[in-house]
């Protein structure tokens, strides 16, 4: 599944450094961005709700709470985080859905021999 968004495309190999609009700025300002793939953060043992299931989990008795099992998507959503090289100002733009996503790499040649 080949995603395109703005001449950002997951069949491609996508550059690393993206031109684009500043949403903070004046309107017409362009200035390059560091672009990254979002990836999520490690979970905070200290948060609220962590502290309070394994409060509960301790102890005799079993699982306490229900564990899901009904997961429908295959995929997730690709989001890019694009940091200003001016202010560092940093934004996250999401794509669709894909497969596979791989930012920056080689390109891909057209007409080229495929290897195996």
């Amino acid at each position: 599944m080949d995603v395109f968004f703005e001449g950002l495309s997951s069949s491609d190999n996508d550059v690393k450094r993206w031109s684009t609009s500043q949403r903070h700025a004046a309107p017409t300002a362009r200035a390059s961005n560091a672009v990254t793939q979002y990836k999520k953060g490690k979970d905070s043992i200290y948060a609220q709700g962590k502290r309070r299931y394994d409060r509960k989990q301790s102890g005799f008795g079993g699982q306490t709470k229900p564990v899901f099992h009904k997961k429908a998507k295959t995929t997730k959503k690709v989001v890019l985080r694009l940091e200003c090289s001016v202010c560092k100002y940093k934004m996250q733009l999401s794509l669709k859905r894909c497969k596979n996503f791989e930012l920056g790499g080689e390109k891909k040649q057209k007409g080229a021999a495929l290897n195996f």
